[in-house]
């Protein structure tokens, strides 16, 4: 199917290249999953992201937890990831003033040179997607900002009045690419996505084909209901990478997700 069958008005209308870059590979994968690689070597996430790179439309990293990192092997894996089609999500959940952002964009790790998406917290002000997208102007790219307005980890502090507020400002933001919402609760999922309409994503956790509390206070809920309650994406850890068979898990992941899109699309 092509991106318009699949997203409509939405691939009509998009602004953010980012954004089309997303419905574009998901449309052709038919999968809207993007892998949590919580690898702790290269060599792990290589071999991960090769078995199921056809089979996931994203690639979410925590590139500060990989212990023989060098940016040498690093590249090598992001330069893989691209060959793939898959967009680079680090999952950073920037939280500091716009311009101290920006330098952490920088850095060692030289986030904005390869990442297309990353995540923030925005309780310090609206002007930290500012700084991020600062970050990438400094390497000549672009990309999109994912603002946390739910958590699936239970006890977290993102009360629906703070979810909102952050709702409110990230929508009129050119910058910011969409929401991260709670997969394992989709009444609480389906109100997130009436407060942010249709033009920004919301990328969810929380999503297992196993449902229920996991380990350390996480919890998943269903990934084909979370797509129907208004999630663009499932993000999808250790139900792929923990699997027997990784390839078959995230090809099973992909189908639930498309199933779900193609429910919602009715």
């Amino acid at each position: 199917m092509s991106p318009e069958e699949v997203w409509g008005e939405r691939w009509i209308s998009a602004s953010s290249s980012t954004a089309r870059a997303y419905m574009q590979v998901a449309a052709s994968k038919q999968s809207l999953v993007c892998l949590a690689a919580d690898k702790p070597t290269m060599a792990e996430l290589t071999e991960l992201i090769n078995a199921v790179g056809p089979h996931i439309a994203a690639l979410k990293t925590h590139v500060d937890l990989v212990n023989d990192w060098t940016p040498e092997a690093w590249k090598d894996f992001c330069d893989r990831a691209k060959a793939m089609d898959l967009l680079i999500f680090e999952d950073r959940k920037f939280a500091d003033i716009g311009g101290i952002s920006q330098h952490q964009m920088g850095g060692i790790y030289a986030i904005g040179a390869w990442s297309d998406l990353v995540t923030a917290h925005l309780i310090s002000g609206p002007d930290i997607v500012d700084g991020l997208q600062a970050g990438w102007a400094d390497y000549g790219r672009s990309g999109g900002v994912l603002l946390l307005a739910q958590m699936s980890s239970r006890g977290n502090l993102l009360v629906p009045t703070y979810t909102y507020e952050v709702v409110r400002l990230g929508t009129e933001h050119g910058g910011v690419f969409g929401f991260i919402g709670n997969g394992s609760r989709p009444t609480e999922l389906s109100a997130l996505r009436s407060k942010v309409g249709s033009e920004k994503m919301i990328w969810t956790p929380g999503v297992n084909l196993k449902t229920g509390d996991g380990a350390m206070g996480q919890r998943y809920g269903d990934p084909t209901q979370a797509i129907i309650a208004g999630s663009d994406c499932v993000i999808v850890g250790s139900g792929i990478h923990k699997a027997e068979d990784p390839a078959q898990a995230a090809k099973a992941y992909a189908a639930a997700s498309w199933q779900g899109l193609l429910e919602r699309n009715g």
